[in-house]
């Protein structure tokens, strides 16, 4: 019996109220100076060992542009992962790890990623995590909310339109103050 390996994870960081991005597209309130004495300390390798599981990133055509706008300051976040845009608008093709892809989500899960991919990741943006949602294509949602209320921006779960129920599989507390949960989409 073959047992399916292929995994979508919908990663984000949102705020405590949700904002997954500001108004203006500023990232200055990733950066959090708390400090949780119980928490466990980010090492670049333990988010270097997290990062070589993901064999796939997937993004909205904003969340892209958004990343090349951050790149020229901060480099390319996604490293030499094959990155898949969605996006019916022509864009510039800044890497050649880069594909773009305007059809069907189903189709693009079915016939693009699990064929090709074990562990793919979406990062962006808060349409596409719906839809996956919706569509059922998502199996799990790893969620980093960081210590901070925004005062308004783009809200990660707006308009579901059905409940989803979830698992809860792992929560983690940091020292900066950030907690990451980690969910199986129940379906």
């Amino acid at each position: 019996m073959t047992t399916n390996t292929f995994k979508l994870t919908i990663h984000m960081a949102s705020s405590l109220n949700g904002i997954i991005a500001k108004k203006d597209n500023s990232v200055s309130w990733f950066e959090t100076t708390d400090d949780y004495e119980q928490g466990r300390t980010i090492t670049e390798e333990d988010l270097a060992d997290l990062l070589k599981t993901v064999d796939c990133y997937v993004m909205g055509s904003m969340t892209y542009e958004h990343a090349l706008e951050l790149s020229k300051a901060h480099g390319w976040a996604y490293g030499d992962i094959p990155t898949i845009v969605l996006t019916h608008r022509k864009l510039p093709l800044e890497r050649p790890n880069i594909e773009f892809y305007s059809g069907e989500l189903s189709a693009l899960v079915r016939e693009r990623l699990q064929p090709g991919f074990k562990n793919v990741w979406v990062v962006g943006g808060a349409t596409l995590a719906r839809e996956m949602i919706r569509s059922k294509l998502a199996d799990e949602i790893r969620l980093s909310i960081l210590p901070i209320i925004l005062d308004e921006g783009t809200l990660l779960f707006d308009k579901m339109e059905h409940d989803q129920l979830l698992h809860v599989k792992d929560v983690m507390a940091y020292k900066n103050g950030m907690v990451e949960l980690v969910y199986e989409i129940k379906k």
